[in-house]
């Protein structure tokens, strides 16, 4: 046993010289790869000269690309108009990216879909222009005003997450369909908007933001450009 040990530090020792051997070849073929590459730089000055300024020309080019895009976008954004009939013939998702899409149109800059499992309420938040925080429950239904009417449940859910979870200050349900007659009385109890179909199509065919095609909303928490 006494005449493994010696054999085995022995063996140990070989590999970590080894290694430190490996090592430091590797780190003197790397600085001699520097070393040359920047010599023949130096000797050839007007190739590093060119390299910048394709480089900055390049670094040019694509920021005037994402600028171009950035305005087309908000261009594109403020000329949105939806149909309802172009609204009917979503998936549930689609519409909800839709109403995030009016969101921005209406210059909510943050305006999120994020509807999903485990969304807790909410389909779509925004941030407007005077500082609200919307947190807005899509319900889309494939027949229009002749689906199903949405109903106090989907209500109770959306009450119950809106403000608590999500710091909403103002709380929408919006639907291309109807609302049942105990959705009205419940949403004005609870400080609740509604949008139904007749709602929906005047905000998203025209030129109005959703804050002007609502009442009573909470009043701004800023000053905004757009008042």
């Amino acid at each position: 046993m006494s005449r493994r040990q010696p054999a085995r530090r022995r063996r140990t020792r070989k590999k970590n010289n080894d290694a430190l051997i490996l090592a430091l070849l590797v780190a003197v073929v790397a600085i001699a790869i520097v070393v040359t590459v920047v010599s023949w730089l130096l000797s050839h000055v007007w190739i590093l000269v060119l390299l910048l300024l394709l480089a900055g020309a390049a670094g040019r080019a694509w920021a005037y690309q994402r600028i171009q895009q950035t305005r087309w976008e908000a261009v594109r954004a403020q000329g949105l108009r939806y149909a309802l009939s172009q609204l009917d013939v979503l998936h549930h998702r689609q519409f909800e990216h839709a109403v995030r899409d009016l969101m921005r149109r209406d210059g909510c800059r943050d305006a999120v879909q994020v509807g999903g499992a485990g969304d807790n309420g909410a389909d779509v938040k925004a941030t407007d222009p005077f500082g609200r925080r919307w947190v807005i429950q899509c319900k889309h239904r494939r027949d229009g005003d002749r689906g199903s009417a949405v109903g106090t449940p989907d209500l109770h859910v959306l009450n119950g997450t809106a403000r608590q979870l999500h710091g909403a200050d103002v709380v929408v349900l919006v639907t291309n369909g109807r609302f049942s007659a105990n959705c009205p009385p419940l949403a004005k109890s609870q400080r609740l908007h509604l949008v139904d179909r007749r709602l929906l199509g005047m905000w998203a065919s025209g030129s109005q933001p959703i804050w002007e095609v609502l009442r009573e909303l909470p009043p701004p928490r800023k000053a905004s450009t757009l008042s």
